[in-house]
């Protein structure tokens, strides 16, 4: 009682082919696999391209005695 034997799971897999059928299950794993795929290459950092920057991050900020350089230079 609660273990489930081989023939147990060999059943529940007929009925999962039956419902389902070969074709669909086979483009669900299929697209399964390519979404981990995608996933692991997100998380490596494999894209091969940068992404775009940020709002704001385009140009560096500028340092602290340029910009009381630039407010002396305004006045």
């Amino acid at each position: 009682m609660g273990g489930f034997s081989i023939w147990h799971w060999l059943v529940v897999l007929v009925i999962v082919l039956l419902v389902f059928g070969t074709k669909r299950l086979t483009s669900g794993a299929r697209d399964l696999g390519k979404a981990v795929h995608e996933f692991k290459k997100g998380m490596h950092g494999d894209d091969g391209d940068t992404p775009a920057p940020r709002l704001g991050e385009d140009k560096p900020a500028p340092a602290p005695t340029e910009q009381r350089e630039r407010d002396d230079a305004a006045r």
